[in-house]
């Protein structure tokens, strides 16, 4: 057997550690290292294939991720309890071009802003060197408000029996609305309102001077006589309300005005 010289045996040292580069293999060819730049370039895609943040991945959002954080701050700040919201974004103008946002979108509505028919909804990139975008966003607020079962007229007292609720896009009652029946109770219309009006502040009145039932003081002019009579009122009002009173001696019902609390004055 011929043996190896040194420089041949060294040689076949350096082989066997070596690792070989076959055709279509995985491994690197470079003594087991893997390029720098080829590293970089397969954390990049993975964070990017994941979703996860990495260094030169900020990209601008989309038209579309824009108009979707406006209407999901207007939903989060009217979307209460009893009301149903439906909020549009309008289109971003084509010609806007957006910097890329390394961090969430950002929008919020401060609570002294009031329904509208259309709103200007701020859009931030809250980084350092962000920007912010005005969108403008429609919305519809339905809620239920009350309105007449029946025509009623001015000084008329409101009953629980009176009005309905009604969903209404109350973004486009610019003169108010009532929603709830406490606001009514006790109260008589400022003016006569035909059925199915929607009942607003500025249609009620003040409290009721006479109500259903109390022991009120019938007067009657007779030729300058002032004749008075103790009385129990059968409807409700405020001043100036007509209303049927009975009259507690004989028992006759006559028509009567409300003249001030607890007094009406008999109609002929």
């Amino acid at each position: 057997m011929r043996r190896r010289s040194r420089a041949g045996r060294r040689a076949v040292a350096a082989d066997r550690i070596r690792p070989r580069c076959l055709a279509g293999a995985t491994r690197p060819c470079d003594g087991g290292r893997v390029s720098r730049r080829r590293v970089s370039a397969g954390r990049l895609l993975v964070l990017a294939w994941l979703g996860l943040p990495g260094i030169g991945l900020a990209a601008a959002p989309s038209p579309d991720a824009v108009r979707a954080v406006a209407e999901q701050a207007v939903h989060a700040r009217f979307d209460l309890p009893g009301s149903r919201v439906v909020a549009q974004a309008a289109p971003l103008d084509p010609r806007l071009r957006l910097a890329p946002c390394g961090v969430p979108l950002r929008a919020v509505l401060a609570d002294a802003i009031r329904p509208a028919p259309r709103l200007s909804v701020p859009v931030q990139c809250p980084q350092a060197d962000g920007w912010t975008v005005r969108v403008q966003v429609q919305l519809q607020l339905f809620r239920a408000v009350l309105v007449t079962n029946r025509a009623l007229l001015r000084g008329d007292g409101l009953r629980p029996a009176d009005v309905h609720a009604e969903q209404r896009d109350v973004t486009r009652l610019g003169y108010g609305y009532v929603d709830n029946l406490d606001q009514v109770t006790g109260r008589s219309l400022a003016r006569a309102l035909p059925s199915g009006s929607l009942l607003t502040p500025a249609a009620l009145a003040g409290r009721r001077m006479v109500s259903a039932g109390d022991h009120v003081q019938v007067m009657a002019d007779l030729d300058g006589i002032v004749v008075r009579a103790d009385g129990v009122a059968l409807g409700s009002g405020d001043n100036g309300a007509r209303l049927r009173v009975r009259n507690e001696s004989s028992g006759k019902v006559v028509d009567a005005m409300v003249r001030a609390p607890g007094v009406v004055l008999a109609l002929p």
